[in-house]
């Protein structure tokens, strides 16, 4: 039968497949609109299938807060030309809403939002975007009250890295300046209780290795090993660390002035431990070349 112009458009605004993927559907279909979108569907489905395996460190993280729960989500795709794709920042957006009721990333993926699973709603998403695309992580705090921040902006709660701080009182201002100073500031924990000791340890042992290579009496050797430990300490820990604010004063010290009692924090940043193929564009260009 003879496919019209109006049902290629209409297949293409309801599916976002190529016209020339739509006419074919069509064609397949025998006109029939549902399932010509079905035999896209499973097409686009063995798309992104084949993209699975392609590194995705680029993409978004995006929090959400309500009442005194927030929620840091990252979405990753393969590059940050599609972090700036409207479809992929709203569909982050619903994301990062629905993790709000979510104990964890997989409860995430089985979770709803428009109808559709997380994980079928990303799955359409990277066949119609032709990227891959994962849903990679999710932190969730708890506190009396919960402030984001977000860092290079690319839509509305979203970014390149994201910062929630849980404090007590409601000094939403101070809360959002030590969100700004955790994203400039990246600190390990907390303090130094909230430390993994296996970290502490293995900074001691290069101190005393160091140390030790003065050829300066031991009980000196244990003053110099101490007070650079509590450097170390102060530089790594948040509420150590000299504020971005006022460099006069540590983030404890801050706080305390302001009243307020830091409580936990989250920060996330966009492709942070994944490990990116460095790409040899030469390479790729004399491969192409060889193969045409």
């Amino acid at each position: 039968m003879a496919i019209t112009a109006a049902q290629v458009k209409e297949l293409r605004e309801m599916t976002g497949a190529g016209m020339m993927d739509a006419k074919k559907a069509l064609t397949e279909a025998e006109g029939d609109m549902d399932a010509a979108a079905d035999w896209l569907r499973t097409k686009g489905l063995a798309k992104a299938a084949k993209k699975s395996g392609r590194t995705a460190a680029e993409g978004l993280v995006a929090v959400a807060v309500e009442g005194g729960t927030g929620v840091a989500v990252e979405v990753n795709a393969e590059t940050d030309f599609v972090a700036k794709n409207a479809e992929f920042q709203e569909m982050v957006g619903d994301i990062s809403k629905a993790a709000l009721k979510e104990s964890d990333v997989a409860a995430l993926a089985e979770a709803e939002i428009q109808g559709k699973k997380v994980k079928d709603v990303l799955t359409d998403k990277i066949a119609k975007i032709g990227e891959n695309m994962t849903l990679r992580r999710m932190q969730k705090i708890e506190g009396g009250k919960v402030v984001s921040y977000v860092h290079n902006a690319a839509g509305d709660g979203m970014g390149n890295i994201g910062v929630l701080v849980a404090i007590t009182g409601d000094d939403e201002a101070f809360g959002r300046q030590v969100a700004m100073h955790i994203a400039a500031a990246n600190p390990a924990s907390l303090s130094e209780n909230d430390l993994e000791p296996s970290i502490v340890e293995k900074e001691r042992q290069v101190q005393i290795d160091i140390a030790r290579q003065s050829g300066k009496p031991e009980q000196v050797i244990e003053k110099m090993i101490e007070g650079r430990m509590k450097k170390y300490l102060a530089e790594i820990t948040l509420l150590g660390q000299a504020f971005v604010i006022d460099p006069d004063k540590t983030v404890a010290q801050a706080a305390a002035d302001a009243g307020v009692e830091i409580t936990g924090y989250v920060r996330m940043q966009v492709g942070e431990g994944i490990e990116k193929k460095e790409e040899d564009f030469a390479a790729e260009v004399a491969k192409a070349a060889q193969s045409g």
